[in-house]
């Protein structure tokens, strides 16, 4: 047996990386490390055969230097022990509160490193890998239970970035990872931990079994947050952007972000004046968000802001790192200033696939942020369940080790290892600019929520937590043993907060103040809440015809020696003559026009998605590849400012993690126009709480607008189920309180004037298009410059080719949406007898353009009746959000068009979207066009 194989079994990589920089200069490494290779090559002489060993395991030779007495085989078994350590010393940490953590394993036994206990009082010089100088194995074993098996077990070693891991490992081994705290410090962790348990009783008592989603158990929470604000100022950061679940939600806002307590317990008093106009449909008191500006305790400032989240907790995660990053950008994307922290429980953490997608999102170009702080809050039950049900992973956190990123676990009881760990992990995140992951391992006093049993469900642990006392009271007993504190003073500062709450309420009980609300404020401030009429406003968002045709000039040219595919080349001349020649613009030259007139006009534009670059359907080509040496030139790049820029980047194979990101962006930056763009339209269901939780409800439930755009190619061509539908009916069953637009454009002169209405509105709302498929290269669903620079936005538009006099002639009217309108006039052209036939394309299904509709169809007097076409199925598309308004539902309309009703033309009900068969496919659409032109 190799006696050194601790060598290739701990990361061979990484300590042959280290040998080779030994071997060319010393100095340059760890100086732990530099003691070991020195005290392997003093003995070459004293034990040839086992330098041979050494030099056969590295695969290189070492120096050859003098004869020493060291027994460098008992030595190399010590080095072992201690890496042993660094790498599974967190297995038998006392992390747990309340369940006792094993005190030894097996692959920490002595037995296991070939030593015993007969060589604990031998010295080793191993022992200068700890700090220690030569010292006793029991000193070393001391010792590195000090760092490893305390009340922090740390998780580092599958790190590979030997900076990183030589950072942790000098920090934590150099200081037995822990600090030294003076009294006052103490003092104050300790009148924290009364300000969050005071916060907690108070409520429970004075509001019984009403939700809150209480911190009991967690309290270290609170010193937690502390500690990490304080070194973000210290190391220069400006704002903090925070995402957290319910638990202890109530707590952090008033401890942490200074939230009135008046307007936290109006909440529960629900006996104000509600004010639907500037409240929306609210939400339930754990689900707001806030901000504030705070100074730490070593007077630097900071601006907290706590962002809104639905119940399905972890999705705001991205949302975070979406409004961290366009804070970022604001501040030159400087990372050291704006830091997101997120607060997760166990459960969601080990179970939401939203996690994985995030962290996978934190070190790609167009999504990182530099590092967000993760802090896991580990009740030990999600809801009812047990760990061993949910998860099959050792830790809760292990989906964070796919991450060359340290994992503190914590034992929430220990106050001063909570501080610790927090000033470890913030230092850590500024210098490498890279994530960490702080589990508090504690547990959770009440139930699910207060009207919750948990002992129905986990008797055992609930006996004993029954027994535990608050960490208030366990840190308390700690400081008086000390002589830090006495019991008079710790009950007399606890008395003191509860009055203090006492009196809140009584305030709050005789001046009944409405709940705060904070919109519009800040980047916001020149936006507003948009009334019904502001919906229709008709917004200029046409743009002078020579300057256009200059900046088309510009984009379509390519730089000095950029080696371009002769495609792409025809393509960008083709697009260039069509502007040129005042026609045949297609759908991909009109959004890059769009794009090119916004940033012309101040704007900033970001566009991501799977495929975006190029586009799925090879219309966009926003960003051109070199074909010699595969380098990007993105045309667009060069009408931005200094202060501009525009993004067009291909995403992760994320939907949630990527919307939620891009919603978040737009919920930070107003002035820039955000896009995400799906594959196809129907992948938008892997973000469907993404959808419904945050972009349709955001507004009306925590007064936040997004001007997020949706693009969702749409559109039956015979490819199946899944490549046909964005799922309209979907985002129309989510419309209501003008919360979005969701739009079906027939023109490319329509997608422009759309893109552009959107941040030329002074309010936001979401927009939702349908985009087309073979739409992109329809040679008649083309538009020519006029449509496009002196146009706007059109609601519906109205079959030209009848006057207000021919309307009186027309027989029968069809309303559309989309590309099916292509298909019918294709097919009304072979039908010589449909020409009495009047199309009528609706552009915008959602604001309902009833005005602009009853307008439109009593110009056609003679028409007993209108249809509906459609290529969806009947309990899919528009049909049934479009007949409610005919037919009686949202809102009648027959009385304003002389009782006619509207008809159906469409396929029949269906489980899937369409047919697999593309024969069939083309059969049953036959079947639909000739039906509504008969």
């Amino acid at each position: 047996m190799n006696k050194f194989n601790y060598l290739s079994n701990s990361n061979p990589e990484y300590i042959e990386d280290i040998y080779s920089r030994y071997l060319k200069n010393p100095d340059d490494i760890d100086q732990t490390w530099r003691y070991f290779f020195e005290g392997l090559e003093l003995g070459y002489e004293a034990d040839t055969e086992l330098l041979e060993e050494i030099e056969a395991t590295l695969g290189q030779s070492l120096h050859r230097k003098a004869v020493t007495s060291v027994d460098l085989s008992a030595e190399a078994k010590v080095a072992d022990l201690i890496n042993a350590y660094r790498e599974r010393g967190h297995l038998i940490a006392q992390t747990n509160p309340i369940f006792p953590n094993q005190k030894s394993h097996p692959l920490l036994a002595l037995d296991h490193f070939g030593l015993s206990d007969k060589d604990l009082d031998k010295t080793f010089t191993a022992g200068k890998f700890l700090g220690l100088g030569t010292a006793s194995l029991k000193d070393i074993i001391f010792r590195l239970r000090e760092i490893y098996c305390s009340s922090i077990g740390v998780e580092y070693t599958h790190i590979k970035d030997p900076k990183m891991r030589g950072w942790l490992v000098e920090k934590m081994e150099s200081s037995g990872n822990k600090e030294t705290l003076s009294s006052e410090q103490k003092r104050n962790i300790l009148s924290r931990l009364a300000d969050s348990e005071a916060f907690e009783k108070f409520l429970h008592t004075r509001y019984v079994a009403q939700k809150r989603f209480s911190i009991e158990g967690a309290e270290g929470l609170i010193p937690t947050l502390d500690r990490l604000f304080e070194i973000a100022g210290q190391t220069g950061a400006t704002d903090i952007c925070l995402g957290m679940a319910h638990r202890g939600r109530l707590n952090v806002l008033c401890n942490i972000f200074g939230k009135k307590v008046e307007h936290i317990l109006t909440e529960f008093e629900q006996d104000y004046q509600y004010d639907e106009k500037s409240m929306g449909e609210g939400d339930v008191k754990y689900h707001m968000g806030f901000s504030s500006d705070i100074k730490t305790k070593l007077g630097h400032d900071l601006h907290l802001s706590l962002a809104n989240n639905p119940s399905h907790l972890a999705f705001v995660y991205p949302v975070v790192e979406g409004v961290t990053r366009s804070k970022q950008r604001r501040r030159g994307e400087d990372r050291s200033k704006v830091i997101p922290i997120v607060i997760h429980g166990d459960a969601a953490f080990a179970g939401q696939g939203v996690i994985y997608e995030t962290l996978n999102l934190s070190q790609v170009d167009a999504f990182t942020t530099g590092g967000t702080v993760n802090i896991v809050i580990n009740n030990q039950i999600g809801f009812t369940t047990n760990p061993e049900d949910a998860r099959s992973t050792t830790y809760a956190t292990d989906v964070a080790r796919m991450l060359d990123i340290p994992v503190f676990h914590v034992n929430g009881d220990d106050p001063e290892a909570l501080s610790y760990v927090a000033k470890l992990s913030m230092e850590f995140r500024q210098t490498f600019k890279s994530d960490v992951v702080i589990e508090i391992v504690c547990y959770r006093k009440y139930g699910h929520n207060e009207s919750d049993e948990p002992a129905f469900t986990q008797p055992l642990m609930y006996s004993l937590i029954k027994k535990h006392p608050s960490p208030h009271q366990t840190y308390a007993n700690k400081l008086i043993s000390e002589s830090v504190i006495d019991d008079a003073a710790v009950e007399a500062d606890f008395k003191d907060k509860i009055d203090a709450l006492v009196e809140a309420q009584k305030k709050t009980r005789e001046e009944k103040p409405a709940p705060y609300v904070s919109a519009f404020g800040s980047v916001w401030q020149k936006y507003r809440r948009p009334s019904d009429a502001d919906l229709f406003e008709v917004i200029d968002t046409s743009f002078e015809k020579k300057r256009m045709i200059n900046i088309a000039e510009s984009i379509a040219e390519v730089p000095a020696g950029f080696s371009i595919n002769p495609k792409i080349q025809r393509m960008l001349e083709a697009r260039l003559e069509a502007i040129k020649s005042n026609e045949g613009i297609d759908w991909g030259n009109a959004e890059n026009l769009a794009y090119a007139t916004l940033l012309i006009e101040g704007h900033s534009v970001r566009l991501t998605g799977q495929d975006v670059e190029r586009g799925t359907f090879s219309h966009r080509n926003a960003v051109i590849f070199d074909s010699k040496n595969g380098s990007r030139y993105t045309p667009l790049e060069k009408l931005c400012t200094q202060d501009q820029f525009v993004l067009v980047k291909n995403s992760t194979l994320s939907e949630t993690g990527v919307l939620g990101f891009e919603y978040g962006w737009s919920l930070g930056d107003p002035n820039v126009l955000i896009i995400w763009e799906a594959q196809f339209g129907d992948f938008a269901n892997g973000a469907q709480v993404i959808i419904d939780q945050f972009i349709a409800s955001g507004e009306s439930k925590w007064q936040r607008a997004s001007g997020i755009v949706l693009m969702l190619p749409h559109g039956y061509e015979g490819q199946g189920p899944e490549h046909s539908s964005a799922r309209l009916e979907r985002f129309l069953q989510l419309c209501g309180r003008a919360n979005m637009t969701v739009a079906n454009l027939s023109t490319p002169a329509q997608l422009f004037h759309a893109l552009r209405r959107q941040v030329k509105r002074d309010f936001r709302k979401p927009l939702i298009i349908m985009t087309p498929k073979s739409g992109l290269r329809h040679p008649e669903m083309i538009s020519n410059l006029d449509e496009i620079c002196g146009g706007h936005f059109k609601e519906l538009i109205d079959d030209p080719r009848f006057s207000d006099q021919d309307a009186s002639k027309v027989r029968k009217v069809l309303l559309c949406s989309g590309k099916i309108y292509y298909d019918l006039i294709a097919a009304q052209r072979e039908q010589k007898n449909s020409n009495d036939v009047a199309i009528i394309r609706i552009e915008q299904l959602y604001p309902w353009p009833e005005a602009q509709i009853v307008t439109c169809l009593n110009r056609y007097t003679q028409v007993k009746e209108f249809c509906w076409v459609q290529e969806e199925p009947r309990n899919m598309g528009a049909w049934l959000f479009v007949q409610a308004f005919f037919n009686g539902g949202y809102r009648d309309l027959s009385s304003q068009l002389g009782n006619r009703p509207l008809n159906y033309y469409g396929r029949g009900t269906g489980a899937a979207p369409a047919v697999g068969s593309a024969k069939l496919h083309k059969k049953e659409q036959g079947f639909i066009i000739d039906e509504a032109l008969s």
